[in-house]
């Protein structure tokens, strides 16, 4: 099971949205997805459409032994499922009161409850989403001790900047003292590009932050608010929306940086060299309104670095894609109307990283 943690001090970033909508695109791609809402706010179990308020048990239960030391809950007794393939363990306003009920415990005992809680159904779910709250405290303790790898949801400002480099010290302290390597990673999120104030703080993140920003922006969307209100992920509610979109590509863009056992078999790339050509495919479908290319030649982003025409013709609208890439085997997919899809009149595919099949476009 891959264990990802959503982290930053910092309130209304996009921490919960990130959760629960990356955990739903994943979801919907075929993986198995728990989400664990470490946040006493309980926003994530609200967004999934449950009610903490009814939830006889929740996280506290599972993480803070009853009196007289008996054991704990487990942890699968609590999880309730939103779908097949969408579950989540649930908080409530109880778990704020965890650091104080824990004090008496040794820091290593503290901070490994949920990780050892997580092991115990590490073989029934690929990806455990773990929502932290806004403060680096024992729940967050917990959750980076679980999780080897952390997405930091940045708001495209001036302060969120700040804030965050603050943050990246702290996770890096905090990893020495738990003992193990966290992969730390920054998503751009309500991201306007029709400002110019934004435009640059974007490129002052990339420019900070180099190889650690996901490609992926998450751009500024009333229909994730929307979705989060109805109990969904935008994947679910609005497959069309900009945030359907950008929370696809994080999803596909995330499982790409698995390693090859974990990928699973792929097609063998044609050996590359040569210089780079003009590459055209093109999409057919009358009943489509929105066309996108994504691939590993663009980072999984769709139509970055793709010029796009449109045109009709004899009944039908042709979406025409035009690339320019060196001799090499490239895997691809349309986006169409925030839906992922192969190719329909390419035969050639392979395994997706994330459920589901690329197709195979060869450069020669």
């Amino acid at each position: 099971m891959r264990t990802i943690a959503i982290v930053n001090q910092k309130g209304g970033c996009g921490k919960t949205t990130t959760t629960v909508n990356l955990a739903g695109c994943l979801a919907v791609a075929g993986s198995r997805v728990l989400v664990v809402d470490m946040d006493p706010q309980a926003h994530s179990t609200l967004a999934l459409g449950f009610d903490p308020e009814t939830i006889d048990e929740n996280l506290y239960e599972v993480l803070c032994e009853p009196a007289g030391h008996e054991a704990a809950t487990p942890l699968e007794e609590v999880i309730l499922a939103w779908d097949e393939r969408l579950h989540i363990a649930p908080s409530g306003i109880v778990l704020s009161a965890l650091e104080q009920k824990l004090s008496a415990d040794r820091a290593e005992d503290r901070m490994e409850r949920l990780w050892r809680a997580l092991e115990s159904v590490a073989e029934r779910y690929d990806y455990a989403i773990i929502d932290c709250p806004p403060n680096v405290g024992v729940l967050t303790f917990n959750a980076l001790r679980a999780a080897r790898e952390v997405i930091v949801p940045l708001e495209t400002s001036d302060f969120a900047i700040h804030g965050v480099q603050k943050l990246l010290e702290t996770i890096a302290l905090l990893s020495d003292r738990i003992g193990h390597e966290l992969a730390v990673r920054i998503l751009p999120t309500l991201y306007d590009g029709r400002t110019r104030y934004a435009r640059e703080t974007l490129g002052e993140i990339r420019s900070l932050f180099g190889d650690l920003c996901f490609d992926t922006v998450v751009r500024s969307n009333i229909k994730l608010r929307e979705a989060a209100r109805r109990g969904r992920p935008i994947v679910s509610y609005a497959r069309s929306a900009n945030g359907a979109q950008d929370y696809g590509a994080l999803a596909i863009e995330l499982a790409l940086t698995l390693s090859p056992d974990e990928i699973g078999e792929q097609v063998p790339d044609f050996a590359p060299g040569g210089p780079a050509r003009e590459v055209v495919i093109q999409f057919r479908d009358l009943g489509a309104t929105d066309v996108r290319l994504a691939g590993d030649f663009n980072g999984w982003v769709p139509d970055k670095d793709v010029r796009s025409l449109v045109q009709a013709e004899a009944g039908d609208r042709i979406w025409t894609k035009i690339l320019t890439l060196p001799p090499g085997t490239y895997h691809y997919r349309y986006v169409v109307d925030g839906e992922w899809r192969e190719d329909p009149v390419n035969p050639v595919s392979a395994p997706g990283p994330v459920g589901g099949r690329n197709s195979v476009l060869v450069v020669r």
